[in-house]
Formats: C-alpha cells, structure tokens, sequence
C-alpha cells in the first residue's frame, strides 16, 4: 500500500488546522515527526485487566508485539477497550460480548488505524474483538494470551473441569471445606486462560482455524517465552498485511468458517462456539445457520484427547504439536487453500509439523474417540435448535426418556436443588427456565446444572439437563443448551410442567416434549404477560435488541458491518 494510500494519513497527512491538531497532540507523547509521516499505523486493541485474570499478562504481550511492528517499519499504539473477566463479571460476561464489540468497533474506525492486533484471552474477549474487527474491516491479525499452565495437586494434574467434580465431591462430603481451599492455590497457578479445552482454548483454536492468527497461536502456554516470539512476529506480520491490503473479509470466506467448524470438531471444542461463530459469520456477511454445526454424521472423530471430553491439557496439546499437528491429520477434511494471515494457504501451517505424542493426538485411523462434535437437535421443545456435546455427555443418556423436574429461574433452582423434599428420581429430566439470552438476561453458564443432593449422595454423577441457557466449555455431562426460542419470550420450554414426559434421541437429532400441538397451544395462551424488560441502562438496550440464540445472540442492528471510512473530522 503507498503512502498516500495508507488510512491514517487522513488524519496525520491533512494540511491545516485538523492536520496541526492530529500531530501535535500525538506529539505530546513524545514521538518523533518521522513516525507520523507514511508509516503503517497499527493499533494495539487490548483487554487486558486485573479483573479479567486470565489476561493479567497482556501489556507484556503488547510490548512483544510493539517491538515486531517497530521492526517492520510500522508505527504502534496500543488502546484500551472494556475486558471481560469471565470467572468475576456478574450476571454472566455474555451479557456485555456485544457491548465489547461495538466498543471495539467503533475504537478502530473513529482513529488513525491502518491495521490492528487483536489481544485476546478470557473467554468472550475473542468474539467481542473479532465481531467487532469484522465489522470496520480493515487489516487485522489475532494474538491470543495462551493457557495457564497445568494445576497439580497431591500429585495428580489438574484444571478447570475438575472444579465441578471437586464442587461435587464437597456437596455430597467427600471432600471437606479445607480441602477444596487447598485446591483453589493448585489449579490456577499461572497466568493465562484456563488450561482445559474450555471456551477460552476453543476460541484461540477458532481463530487459528479460522485463518486469523499465524500458526501454532492456540496452544502455546501464556507462560512459555514462545509466546511472546509469536506475538513479536504477529507484530511483524501485521505490518505486511498493511502493506498488502489483506482484510478479515478475505480470510473470513465461507470455506474458513467449515474449516473452524470441522477443527471444533476434532478438538472437542466449546459448545459456546456456535453461538460465537455465529455472530462473527452475521457481521462478516457469511451465510451460516445452525445446522451447519451438526458434525456427528460427518466422519470427523475426535482428535485431542483433553479435558473435559479426556484426559490430557492444553499444556500437553502444545507439546505434542499442537493445533497444526491437528489439522494436519484432518486434511482430507478441510479447504486447505483457504488463504490465512500469513497470506499463504492454512496448508502452510501444518505442512512440515509432526506429532509428539500420539496419546494426546489421536489420528485419523486412530482416533481418541469416535465420537466428536456438536449435535444440533430439535423438535417442538426447540423449533429452532439446541444443541449437546455428545463426547463430554454419558453415552447411556444419549437416547433417554424421562419426566420433566422443572426449575422456572434460577433462584428456583437455587431454592429446591438440594432440598430432600424434591421430587426427582435418577432417570429424570432437570429442566431450568428463564436463562437465555433475554431472559436471565445474558445467558449465563449454569445449564451444567448440579445434580440433586438426594441423588448425588447415590452416587448419581449424570442426568440429562434441559435449558435455554450455556455451559462453561470446562464443563461435562448430558446436558442440552440453547433451546431457542427461550421460555423468556414465549418458547415451549416456558410451558414444560413437573411431571411432561421427555425424549431426547440424539441419533435422530430429536428433543420432544410429550404433548399435543393443541395442548403446547392452550399453554401457551394461558402463560401470564411477563416483563422480563430492565427500565434503563445497557441492559434494556440489551434486552430490547437481542437475537435469539440460533441466531448467534447478537444485536440486531449489528448484522453486516459499517466499514472503515469516516468522512468528517471533528474540529
């Protein structure tokens, strides 16, 4: 790209007084006219925060990444947008993912960016940015925060996925107080994401899957030094995809979106990667619908033996080779000439890697597990989807008939859960209502509900749980997320009674409640007017806007994008 041709000449290259304002204050910070004066300007987004723990770490990375741009000719400026601490944000930190998104957005395109490098980590920091890149469209490449290393504790390895059992452990006194103390300084013990194949981890792999991040992005721990030499050449890279033009709408093609699709797959990925994906798709102008996430039929199997769905870590993933070695294997599977950041086909990120250890990466004549994905059912319980992880579920409860135990919110859910008056038994049906998008509101991650205390002093440790609400990607069990349409706005869930039989038959990709069409009908004209609306506040624009899940959970007057031009200048 020429210098006259660069974006932030529009504000560095203007004569005048805009042109006089745009320089001379920058210069207050002490940089040189020369660095104003056609270099390629690369904004810095990043989320870092004490409040969002996981990405505690990032201004280290940023300078990594400053010192890769400085070394390819381009001029760095980092700047702040809202973090999202997915273990400390209260209702849920999917509430504030399209407010990040348009904070992002609108940061990129009202300032003198020519490219920009996306820091991310903690769960909905990934989306957020990357919706929000999408939507201004120019230059950008991803660096995300790594995971944390592998806890230990009394000599076993240990991550996220082993809060629930340990939660579990402690409600039915097999672990006391004391001990589950202990275990909080075992788990997290240093910085980055969570160091299971959790939301956070799946997301990094979206994004290398996608084409967004140069190779190896994924998996490389946040403490390891390699990560900040990958952020150093993103640093470098950025600067080059400037200089070429090369835009998010040209990696973000249809068949890079199959290619996520069918790694997500592989990797026993989040099933909060639908709703993500789903979002990025609606703003990059790719015509993509739920059903496109139903991989059980597809014959890719499960690939990376790690928690929640094996045994292994994010940690022992990298060693092993990492996301290209698993790619790699999926070959035949993918659209390997889909162009990346690199400006090369993905091909070129797997090529001449190798696999290090054959127990952690499965291959395709021997995989961990046949079984892999996300299934997508429906039925007149979810006219338009919900979905499951079949390998993280009990495979005994994968075609199960029960009767419903319905919690209407999750303050009711909170009050009878451990009553040992409530009326469950084993093969039952926990149903939780209210806690989607609209209804809770931000569709937080308690659809993994806990198994009733009566039953879990049984030794019960699974049963099949219905809800418009998500699931932590740590998180394992039988458990169906996302009904759409929620019980909020007038969905069948919000009709289920104590008592209604259920079926869920995941090999015909079916969730049906047992009743006549008539009688779903005369229920629902019987419900009673609710106002589930806030009066004021982010939280009513949340409310008021806010699709349904199927559709990615975005705002509605987000869908396509703005672009990258402002055509007045502000003095």
């Amino acid at each position: 790209m020429q210098k006259e041709q660069l974006r932030s000449q529009e504000w560095f290259g203007k004569k005048g007084k805009d042109g006089f304002i745009y320089r001379a204050w920058m210069k207050n910070q002490g940089i040189p006219s020369h660095q104003l004066n056609g270099k390629p300007v690369i904004g810095i987004c990043n989320t870092w925060s004490e409040l969002t723990p996981c990405n505690a770490h990032f201004r280290e990375i940023a300078e990594s990444v400053k010192n890769g741009i400085y070394e390819a000719g381009g001029f760095p400026v980092e700047f702040p947008v809202m973090s999202l601490g997915e273990t400390l944000m209260k209702p849920t930190a999917m509430l504030f993912r399209n407010l990040v998104s348009m904070d992002v957005e609108e940061s990129i395109r009202a300032n003198p960016l020519d490219g920009v490098v996306l820091l991310c980590g903690c769960d909905k920091t990934t989306p957020a940015l990357v919706m929000g890149a999408c939507s201004v469209d120019i230059p950008t490449i991803v660096v995300s925060g790594g995971p944390m290393l592998t806890g230990k504790h009394r000599g076993k390895d240990i991550g996220t996925s082993d809060i629930w059992n340990f939660f579990e452990d402690n409600r039915s006194g097999l672990m006391t107080d004391e001990e589950l103390y202990v275990a909080e300084s075992c788990l997290a013990r240093s910085r980055g994401h969570c160091a299971v194949m959790g939301t956070a981890s799946t997301m990094a792999c979206m994004v290398e899957a996608l084409g967004l991040s140069l190779a190896d992005n994924a998996a490389i721990p946040a403490s390891d030094s390699r990560r900040k030499a990958l952020a150093h050449l993103s640093g470098n890279r950025i600067v080059d995809m400037v200089r070429e033009d090369l835009k998010p709408s040209q990696i973000l093609t249809r068949q890079a979106f199959d290619n996520a699709i069918t790694v997500n797959a592989a990797i026993g990925g989040s099933t909060n990667f639908i709703i993500h994906l789903l979002a990025i798709a609606a703003r990059i102008g790719v015509d993509l619908n739920i059903d496109d996430f139903n991989t059980l039929d597809k014959g890719v199997p499960l690939l990376a033996n790690l928690q929640p769905s094996g045994k292994y870590f994010m940690e022992d993933f990298y060693y092993a080779g990492g996301l290209p070695v698993l790619m790699k294997e999926l070959q035949s599977h993918l659209h390997n000439e889909a162009i990346t950041v690199s400006g090369k086909p993905m091909s070129a990120n797997y090529e001449d890697c190798d696999c290090f250890n054959t127990d952690v990466i499965g291959s395709m004549s021997s995989p961990f597990n046949t079984t892999a994905g996300i299934v997508v059912v429906k039925g007149n319980l979810c006219e338009n989807g919900a979905v499951l992880k079949p390998s993280a579920a009990t495979s005994a409860l994968l075609q199960h008939r029960g009767k419903a135990v319905v919690f209407e919110n999750i303050e009711d859910y909170r009050l009878k859960i451990d009553d040992p008056e409530l009326d469950v038994e084993e093969g039952d049906v926990l149903v939780l209502k209210n806690v989607g998008p609209r209804g809770y509101p931000g569709m937080p991650e308690v659809g993994n509900m806990s198994i009733p205390k009566k039953l879990l002093d049984k030794g019960i440790r699974d049963m099949v749980r219905i809800s418009d609400g998500r699931m932590s990607g740590t998180g394992f069990g039988t458990v169906v997320l996302h009904v759409s349409p929620e019980a909020a706005v007038g969905g069948t869930l919000a009709v289920v009674l104590n008592g209604d039989m259920i079926t869920l038959d995941v090999a015909n990709k079916s969730l049906t409640l047992e009743l006549s069409d008539e009688e779903i009908l005369t229920r629902k004209a019987n419900l009673p007017p609710g106002d589930h609306i806030v009066a004021r506040g982010y939280t009513h624009l949340y409310q008021k806007h806010v699709e349904q899940a199927h559709l990615g959970a975005d705002f509605d007057f987000l869908k396509g994008s703005s672009g990258s031009k402002v055509v007045k200048d502000s003095h």
